[in-house]
């Protein structure tokens, strides 16, 4: 049953995937049977000694045959959605149509041991690409795969039969090794449909969490990695970030529970939203949070370059709504910087800004992790000067002068300050003046807004603007 290892998967995704592989693998198989039959019809004009006495029969039942299995692939499968019962059909009765053009082809053959063996290994060969293509339990493998040989098995009878002047060895010999050899390609393309199936659903429990299926990844950080994903029930697109076993320290798994609960407590619709909070049984420890399926300000200045002024305030006034309610919940977020910020649309609405990545955040009023404040945390070319001489008085004032150099990156499309090494780069930002953005960008840049800009760089927490 198609992605029937998957707990999450429902009925009408399974039928969508088994069509879409029966799809590929009917395209395949009529595809390379075409070419097989044009490159013997061109052989037999070049070499006609070869050419076999019935041959327009032979060739006649090829093309039959051939047109058979095209029509099943563009009329039925890529023309009509079926249900799950029509698909199992039509898999049945696609592989049974190629085992019985094999089969007649190689009964009026006349050479039956060239004949016959050429068509099972052409007949082992397509019953061997279902297994890799098609997504199928050991016991439909088996059923499918015995209707698929069933012709040729008859045909060898009725060679035994009526035949026995065109065969090369004793009747009963010859039917006794055509079947043998059909129920070897059986039993070896059942196993390896139960290893793959096995190895599927291994995947497909890899990737479950809860009622969360991963789909892909779409990122990683210094605190996991984050996988677009979907919800069994809800089917809305749900990102899920990960902190995997290995990386889990009692520090580590503390920042990563702060991330969770602090992130949570947003409600501001430009901030991430949280969903849910959990861990698998295996010991990954993950949230879902709200898709976004945008681009980062760090993207877009690279891809468009310095962005006009009116864009620039319409994104920075939904940042500093993001801010000045975390800021009024004792809460700084320590890496405001471009990568964090995401332009999502929503709805009808476009650049909808969304402050992601909580993960360096302190809480004002009852910090217990006290080597947050010990060390420097941040972005170098985002940092403020308090952050890198008194990492212990960074406040909300540290957040207003990284949205500073957010809006100094998105005016001009360069940061604030550029240096070869990190130390270089937070030295600048501790004594050197930054130039104003107006003159390193060729676009205008309004009065009051430099200003502002410009103000939020100061490098005196208490010279900044009072909240955002």
């Amino acid at each position: 049953m198609a992605h029937a290892w998957s707990p999450t998967t429902s009925r009408e995704e399974a039928r969508a995937y088994l069509q879409e592989r029966l799809d590929l693998f009917s395209k395949i198989t009529a595809l390379s049977s075409g070419t097989f039959l044009a490159s013997v019809m061109a052989m037999y004009e070049v070499y006609p000694g070869l050419r076999p006495a019935e041959s327009e029969l032979i060739h006649t039942i090829a093309f039959g045959g051939v047109t058979l299995l095209v029509l099943i692939w563009l009329g039925v499968l890529r023309q009509r959605t079926l249900s799950l019962r029509w698909l199992y059909a039509v898999d049945a009765f696609y592989m049974f149509s190629l085992g019985a053009m094999l089969a007649i082809s190689a009964y009026f053959s006349p050479d039956k041991r060239q004949a016959v063996y050429g068509a099972f290994i052409w007949e082992s060969f397509m019953v061997m690409s279902r297994v890799l293509i098609v997504p199928s339990t050991a016991w439909r493998t088996a059923a499918v795969t015995t209707i698929s040989f069933l012709p040729l098995a008859v045909a060898s009878v009725l060679s035994a039969i009526y035949q026995q002047s065109y065969l090369e060895m004793d009747p009963p010999a010859f039917v006794i090794a055509v079947w043998w050899l059909a129920a070897w390609a059986v039993a070896i393309a059942v196993n390896g449909s139960r290893v793959i199936y096995g190895l599927r659903r291994a995947v497909s429990d890899a990737m479950q969490l809860g009622q969360y299926t991963l789909v892909e990844k779409i990122g990683e950080g210094g605190m996991g990695a984050v996988y677009r994903a979907r919800h069994a029930m809800l089917r809305r697109p749900t990102a899920i970030k990960l902190l995997p076993p290995a990386r889990v320290g009692v520090e580590t798994l503390k920042r990563f529970e702060r991330e969770v609960q602090h992130t949570a407590r947003l409600t501001h619709p430009n901030t991430v939203a949280i969903f849910d909070y959990g861990k698998s049984p295996d010991g990954v420890f993950y949230y879902a949070m709200e898709y976004l399926d945008g681009i980062d300000l760090e993207s877009m200045v690279k891809r468009d370059g310095p962005q006009p002024a009116a864009r620039v305030i319409h994104i920075l006034r939904q940042v500093c709504g993001a801010l000045d309610e975390a800021h009024a919940m004792g809460l700084i977020h320590r890496d405001v910087k471009p990568a964090n910020i995401l332009l999502c649309l929503r709805g009808r609405t476009p650049d909808v800004a969304k402050v992601v990545d909580f993960g360096l955040v302190k809480e004002l009023a009852r910090d217990h992790d006290r080597s947050i404040g010990s060390v420097v945390t941040g972005t170098p070319a985002y940092i403020a000067p308090e952050a890198v001489v008194d990492p212990a008085s960074v406040g909300p004032a540290s957040d207003l002068y990284a949205l500073g150099a957010v809006a100094y990156f998105l005016l001009t499309g360069e940061r604030v300050f550029t240096a070869k090494t990190s130390v270089d780069m937070c030295i600048q930002h501790v004594n050197v003046a930054p130039v104003p953005p107006s003159a390193r960008t060729p676009n205008p840049v309004p009065a009051g807004l430099e200003a502002i800009v410009l103000q939020c760089l100061a490098k005196r927490p208490e010279a900044r603007p009072a909240d955002a």
